[in-house]
């Protein structure tokens, strides 16, 4: 594989020493950018992009050309997982993601097995043209949704502001939905790992209904699970170690518990504060975060702001990836992302002992 020209992500992530503060953002490829709306007119909808190779590289690079981020992450949907599954994924124009058969009866939940990964082979292929066309310009993420979170869409049928079904089952048939988490937990390891021998560099966890839960619920059905996850990945390729980050919005409260499960890295949202987070974790982990998404939607001149308390709170030395507290908004002008990109960058040399 070609050289790695901007490995700072990598070094971040591990606590090496770095010379500023390397950012990426949750969505960054998306539909805030002009271009990537236009690919998507071309695919025909949204699976046309995931489904084809060709547009998912090209996506993938397209806030890459836009601006000097530090990483790129696959294009693709955590729900690609339980679609191949046989749930039968589809996305209802202003809607969202749905599945045409949720797991609701024990027959179905009975009959569920990991997914089949030869009917994910189109992510693998995306990965290895990302790769390929990225020529070591920056590192390659690979991600999955956490076992709950698709727990969550595979059982209430596609988003949910209450998850009650979901959390119904929890608290009456636990068995029920132990099933389904230890086929999904099987299926992400599985997933992962083939992400990474297709090119990924870093892989993510993004546990975006973890928080949803309630403190001894999440231990039981999503930490755990977790937990087996990063037990279960490759660690190492082409002679590095293969960094992994865990995000758990709204998992501020159980900070020391992630930090303890195995990864490299812990993702926090804006609601916790990222000095103190340091104080308590950052000893045993990195730590990604966690600028307001919706602070994009103010000037320039108070985005830099943002970044400058971001930066002050987390303090000098390495172990800080920047990135938004979650994804960035699909209202967000182009030009607020690259001035939080700029601010960053400059701001941050002065915490590194760089000139």
């Amino acid at each position: 594989m070609t050289q790695l020209k901007n490995d700072t992500f990598l070094r971040a992530l591990l606590k090496e020493p770095v010379e500023y503060t390397p950012i990426w953002m949750m969505r960054q490829a998306g539909r805030y950018l002009p271009e990537y709306r236009a690919t998507r007119a071309r695919a025909g909808s949204f699976m046309g992009l995931c489904t084809s190779p060709d547009y998912a590289t090209e996506v993938t690079l397209q806030p890459l050309d836009r601006f000097p981020l530090d990483a790129a992450i696959l294009f693709s949907d955590i729900l690609t997982v339980p679609d191949a599954m046989g749930l039968g994924l589809y996305f209802a124009e202003g809607e969202g993601p749905k599945f045409q058969r949720p797991l609701r009866d024990e027959a179905a939940i009975r009959a569920l097995e990991p997914a089949d990964m030869g009917k994910l082979q189109y992510v693998f292929d995306a990965v290895a043209s990302i790769r390929k066309a990225l020529d070591g310009r920056v590192p390659l993420i690979g991600f999955s949704g956490s076992p709950f979170t698709l727990a969550c869409y595979m059982v209430e049928g596609g988003g949910s502001d209450d998850f009650r079904h979901v959390k119904a089952m929890l608290y009456s048939r636990p068995e029920l939905l132990h099933h389904i988490l230890e086929a999904n937990t099987q299926s992400v390891i599985a997933y992962l790992n083939a992400q990474i021998d297709a090119g990924a560099q870093v892989v993510q966890i993004f546990d975006t209904w973890g928080g949803a839960l309630s403190h001894a619920a999440y231990r039981e059905f999503s930490l755990a699970y977790m937990q087996r996850i990063v037990a279960g990945l490759k660690r190492e390729a082409d002679g590095r170690k293969v960094p992994v980050i865990v995000f758990t919005k709204g998992g501020g409260q159980w900070l020391e518990d992630i930090a303890a499960i195995g990864a490299d890295c812990v993702g926090l949202d804006w609601t916790t504060d990222i000095g103190q987070a340091r104080a308590r974790v950052g000893a045993k982990v990195a730590l990604q975060g966690n600028f307001d998404p919706n602070a994009l939607f103010a000037e320039p001149a108070a985005i830099e702001r943002e970044v400058a308390r971001i930066l002050a709170s987390y303090g000098q030395g390495s172990g800080h990836v920047f990135n938004l507290g979650h994804g960035i908004s699909q209202f967000a002008d182009p030009a607020h992302a690259g001035a939080l990109v700029d601010a960053v960058h400059r701001l941050s040399r002065g915490y590194h002992g760089a000139a």
